[in-house]
């Protein structure tokens, strides 16, 4: 079955774990932009919290504007903030070093639509993940979220951050407290699980 879904910065381990379930990926383009959502926003897990890190955006002239247009806004010093807040949360997870220098460059680059930079960090978390997905994109807006004959399951906004919809089961050591604390961005499980993170996801799947 194939998954359509939107595009969401970072994203939580339930969105990838909903991605190996599917056969291909449709990143829905045309959708109106919905703010407060994962689509520009994500959670990591700092010291003493949870840390919400938010991509801005520019406002638009109307009241909606299609995720595709979305411009980010650099006129706040967001890059730095947000490299600066996951070196301190991961700094010393076990595989840090080895991812952290993509990362790093992500925040180095400057690209003028949320969109571009969204995918281009979930095709290189599929990759390091070993997960491998046909991604195509909508061309139009379909409310009832019908792409092709096949059955697609339209997964767009259900995992939303005001949405207690927990899919992953998953349990692995974090950096920091007692408590495990579930369904945080995905570098979360990449820097403390490296090449163990696709296993770990897969509690989710087959659950």
């Amino acid at each position: 079955m194939d998954l359509l879904i939107e595009t969401q910065y970072l994203p939580c381990l339930d969105y990838f774990i909903e991605i190996i379930k599917s056969d291909k990926l449709y990143l829905e383009a045309f959708e109106n932009f919905q703010k407060q959502s994962y689509r520009n926003r994500c959670y990591i897990l700092a010291a003493n919290k949870i840390e919400v890190l938010s991509v801005p955006v520019l406002k638009s002239n109307t009241n909606k504007i299609l995720t595709k247009d979305v411009e980010i806004d650099y006129t706040q010093p967001w890059q730095k903030k947000h490299w600066k807040a996951i070196q301190s949360a991961y700094g010393k997870a076990p595989y840090f070093e080895y991812f952290s220098d993509f990362f790093r460059s992500i925040y180095d680059k400057k690209p003028q639509f949320l969109w571009d930079l969204n995918v281009e960090i979930m095709t290189a978390c599929l990759k390091f993940l070993k997960i491998e997905k046909k991604i195509l994109f909508t061309t139009e807006y379909n409310k009832e979220g019908a792409i092709h004959v096949k059955e697609t399951r339209d997964m767009r906004s259900l995992i939303h951050p005001k949405k207690q919809n927990e899919i992953t089961q998953a349990r692995y050591v974090q950096v920091f407290g007692r408590d495990f604390v579930p369904n945080l961005s995905i570098v979360d499980l990449i820097f403390n699980e490296g090449p163990n993170g696709k296993s770990v996801l897969m509690l989710g799947v087959n659950k």
